[in-house]
């Protein structure tokens, strides 16, 4: 079985991992800041996102979008400031987490749909998609906490896990971001996805949480390959120069007040042998 090592450590809750312009970007939700790390492990920090950063991604002009999960909004950093991008409230019934952005800077954002550290019922919810310009509508609904979300290389499917699905789901992504034609990618029960990467052969890396480990997944659900994991994973994402290091992020707990009392979130990695492919 594959090992990992650990390349950054002390975070208070590592998440939403994008490989961007030789570095490694992740938010650092409960600490609220966006940070990034290089392959040396020497890590920085980007910004301050008062009300909690989650999803990451990346405008065609290289401007970068956040994800502000409490007050569910979409900012963009301009200048080293984050202004306002997209209003979500009136889409997301709760907090916004995971995103993925497309080739055309369209971003496609998830949210819990429940207090999840209250213990409420899971409930569904939906998934909203923003233009360039802000303008937000809903493209997909009765999703079971829609997260880790990735788009094939030809830029035509969408795959998002729901994590209280236990299952992948694919969308067609149509000319005006629409998403239709919904189907089932893989159902992994007793697996739950949280974060999310594709491969050049099509597989799907999954953190899960509740099992400990990050799983390789092919369509129609085959487990090819199985990473155990010291605590808990939340998310996974490959890149580094051949965009076959495989970068997964690491925990004792997401409860924010565990969190904040022990800062446990690591950074780890280990080198895969099929690449990164489609976005993040």
């Amino acid at each position: 079985m594959r090992t990992l090592k650990t390349l950054t450590g002390g975070h208070l809750f590592p998440e939403g991992p994008r490989w961007h312009n030789g570095k490694l970007f992740f938010s650092d939700m409960h600490a609220n800041q966006v940070k990034t790390v290089d392959l040396q492990g020497r890590t920085s920090i980007e910004c301050e996102v008062p009300n909690q950063p989650s999803g990451l991604g990346w405008l065609p002009d290289g401007r970068m979008l956040v994800v502000s999960m409490t007050d569910r909004k979409l900012l963009r950093l301009e200048g080293g400031a984050l202004k306002p991008h997209a209003d979500l409230s009136a889409l997301a019934p709760f907090h916004c987490n995971d995103m993925v952005v497309d080739s055309k800077g369209r971003a496609y954002v998830g949210n819990f749909g429940f207090d999840l550290h209250k213990n409420e019922k899971p409930r569904a919810t939906t998934l909203a998609m923003a233009t360039p310009e802000g303008q937000v509508r809903i493209v997909a609904e009765d999703l079971m906490f829609p997260n880790g979300t990735v788009i094939t290389p030809d830029g035509r499917t969408l795959i998002v896990g729901e994590s209280f699905g236990s299952r992948l789901t694919a969308f067609d992504i149509d000319g005006d971001g629409s998403l239709s034609n919904r189907r089932l990618w893989a159902n992994i029960a007793p697996y739950v996805p949280d974060g999310i990467c594709l491969d050049a052969e099509g597989a799907i890396w999954v953190a899960s949480p509740t099992k400990s480990e990050v799983i390789r997944v092919k369509e129609g659900g085959e487990i090819a390959e199985h990473i155990k994991v010291e605590t808990d994973t939340f998310a996974c994402m490959l890149g580094g120069p051949t965009g076959r290091t495989l970068f997964v992020l690491t925990a004792e707990s997401s409860d924010p007040a565990t969190c904040r009392q022990k800062p446990t979130g690591r950074i780890e990695i280990t080198e895969v042998e099929v690449p990164a492919a489609g976005l993040p």
